[in-house]
């Protein structure tokens, strides 16, 4: 049964921060189900449906988090979106939706990074663990929710020297996925 995206996202955003969640999920759903289309195997309908709602909803976290820049004035670190949005989507009954919300934060996190780092979250590996969190992980990195730049696709070597300062490991996993899925960046129209 489809996920009503739009009324969940309604219950935790309102006015500017629903338009910017909305559009946001949008881009990256959008380019998700690009890469889609020119994967092999190609997902069934449902893998199809899953990705788009968990795209629509991986940020959902951000409604909790200190980000006046984008809009957001709650208690939380902006890195700590992924993990409230897992709660928040285990609370909607969402369990599947809810891993790919902790899974998505730049490539993923390991548990080494999170202690290296002295990261504000569990000790737990938040890492995408199935073709579609790494799908749409993937897709996330070329859409940024700053004001000005939301439509905005980035070009893969911005998005290489961002990761770039998180280590070579997070290089090769995006190096590994361009492989996988960047024919869809030429595929993909690009918003206007």
């Amino acid at each position: 049964m489809p996920v009503d995206c739009s009324s969940i996202l309604g219950r935790y955003f309102d006015g500017a921060g629903f338009n910017l969640i909305t559009v946001h999920g949008r881009l990256v759903a959008d380019l998700a189900l690009h890469i889609c289309d020119c994967t092999t195997p190609v997902p069934s309908a449902e893998e199809r449906r899953f990705i788009e709602e968990a795209a629509l909803l991986h940020d959902i976290g951000i409604c909790r988090v200190n980000a006046p820049d984008i809009g957001m004035h709650g208690e939380h670190p902006y890195l700590m979106h992924g993990v409230i949005g897992r709660g928040i989507l285990e609370e909607e009954g969402l369990p599947k939706h809810a891993l790919v919300c902790e899974r998505h934060i730049g490539v993923g996190l390991t548990v080494t990074d999170i202690d290296m780092g002295g990261l504000p979250l569990p000790r737990r590996d938040m890492t995408p663990q199935s073709r579609a969190e790494e799908i749409i992980c993937f897709a996330d990195l070329f859409y940024s929710k700053s004001p000005g730049k939301l439509e905005l696709r980035k070009h893969p070597d911005k998005v290489r020297r961002k990761l770039a300062a998180f280590g070579p490991d997070k290089l090769q996993i995006f190096d590994i996925w361009m492989k996988q899925f960047g024919c869809a960046l030429l595929a993909a129209p690009v918003p206007e």
